[in-house]
């Protein structure tokens, strides 16, 4: 039975290979990642430069290109049969509510459940001073929810989302099944100005507030449990569908529809949800 793994955080990551290591005791690993850091490409895909696979040794290859390219390089080019799992990890921090759609960890397993593999993305959260991972807590855990889905499978167009938190294995307080958080940042766009007068910016900003929520993943991972997130392929709004076909004659004729704008409201009901927190 072989396993696929991949990362973002590139080939030479110990948190790959500590996955690798741990996924062997469960079938014939193979190791298809991209050659340097990857981090928060999110799900793109490289369409207008070649890609370049190299070996690396046995069952061992980097690629000049994104998570999801490693995913569709090694499952049409590189095994020699279809894998019956993907693991993508061990990502070197969460990637908890809204963060996923960043991650290219978690968009290498997206990539996996659309060629139809069962998939896993699987992250540790970083130690205080954000510069040590417990990558074999990490590796324990992705062992045993590979094992479970290689045993009962996955609901059909789902991957799972697996976080870790840091903490020794024997202070770990459980696995949570959750769903995903809200977070906001505070002062998203950080300003500053060169030696020649010339202004750069930096997107980062700091973690201010989290949607707090019994069932939510950074809750979860906050509290000391390892959170287990269904992410499902299919991300429309079914509850939306019936007041937005509402607009369809509206959006229809050929003139302007009618009405008034009411200055703001997009954005009051996008802010609405922080009232939550």
């Amino acid at each position: 039975m072989k396993i696929l793994v991949t990362n973002d955080d590139g080939i030479d990551s110990p948190g790959l290979h500590a996955l690798a290591q741990a996924l062997r005791v469960l079938g014939d690993v193979w190791v298809v990642a991209p050659d340097r850091e990857r981090t928060a490409v999110a799900h793109a895909l490289t369409l207008h430069k070649p890609l370049r696979l190299n070996r690396l040794k046995r069952q061992t290859f980097s690629v000049n290109g994104t998570p999801s390219d490693c995913v569709n390089l090694a499952l049409k080019k590189v095994l020699p049969a279809q894998p019956a799992l993907i693991v993508s990890g061990i990502n070197r921090g969460v990637n908890l509510g809204d963060d996923v759609t960043y991650s290219g960890t978690v968009s290498a397993a997206l990539e996996g459940t659309i060629l139809g593999i069962p998939s896993i993305a699987v992250s540790q959260e970083s130690g205080r001073g954000g510069g040590t991972f417990r990558f074999d807590v990490a590796a324990s855990y992705a062992v045993r929810v590979a094992r479970v889905v290689l045993i009962h499978g996955l609901p059909a167009e789902t991957l799972v989302n697996v976080n870790v938190p840091d903490r020794p294995k024997s202070q770990v307080k459980g696995v949570k099944v959750t769903s995903l958080s809200r977070r906001w940042f505070h002062d998203p766009i950080v300003e500053k100005v060169d030696p020649h007068g010339r202004k750069y910016y930096w997107i980062a900003g700091t973690r201010v507030s989290w949607e707090r929520r019994k069932d939510a993943d950074h809750e979860a991972v906050r509290r000391g449990f390892v959170s287990v997130t269904p992410i499902h392929l299919d991300i429309t709004n079914y509850g939306a569908l019936d007041q937005l076909r509402q607009w369809e004659p509206m959006l229809t004729r050929r003139t302007s529809p009618k009405g008034t704008v009411k200055k703001g409201a997009g954005v009051k009901a996008a802010l609405r949800g922080r009232d939550r927190c």
